[in-house]
């Protein structure tokens, strides 16, 4: 059986069923996606797992390199209010941390998950890693590694546009990345 049924077996039995399989050289790191996260989001500086509190831009991309092979998840979801959010990508996120766990567990040392929306483990977040309340489990999100969630979707063929209202169903993606 290859690797990749068996991770994929695994997948399932957490109950993750929309993946692809990609080479992690193929992420598109960009320095404009980290002006984004710096000139545009709320929570730059107050996230244990945002920038300035991630590696830069360079090792970001280096990063991706150790890698061979990453699993990309699709995760559609439409909203009644916005705030619902942040209690969805809550309860994914915490999901997708007891996968990458198993994961490790089945022998695969580098797992590393990049969460499919800002950590949000913690309310409040401790706005540090030092002062992180869950430094096992809080994880980055592709954006703050600088990637190009955009173009690298788009290039794997799975949806993503930008929404203008919030009662739109969302496309969010997370990243498993395994040696």
């Amino acid at each position: 059986m290859s690797e990749d049924h068996t991770l994929g077996a695994l997948f399932l039995q957490h109950g993750y069923t929309d993946f692809r399989w990609i080479d992690p050289k193929s992420i598109i790191v960009g320095q404009w996606v980290r002006m984004k996260c710096m000139f545009g989001c709320g929570e730059y500086g107050r996230n244990a797992s945002c920038p300035p509190n991630v590696p830069s831009v360079a090792e970001c991309r280096q990063f991706f390199d150790d890698y061979t092979r990453a699993a990309v998840f699709h995760f559609e979801k439409a909203m009644d209010a916005p705030e619902d959010r942040h209690v969805w990508s809550r309860s994914v996120n915490a999901g997708l941390v007891a996968l990458e766990r198993a994961v490790f567990l089945t022998g695969y040392q580098k797992a590393f998950l990049l969460f499919m929306d800002s950590c949000g483990l913690c309310e409040p977040c401790a706005g540090t890693r030092k002062a992180c309340k869950e430094p096992r489990s809080a994880r980055p999100t592709p954006e703050a590694m600088a990637v190009d969630v955009f173009a690298t979707i788009r290039h794997i063929g799975y949806p993503i546009e930008v929404l203008n209202d919030y009662c739109q169903a969302m496309n969010r993606y997370a990243f498993l990345l395994v040696e």
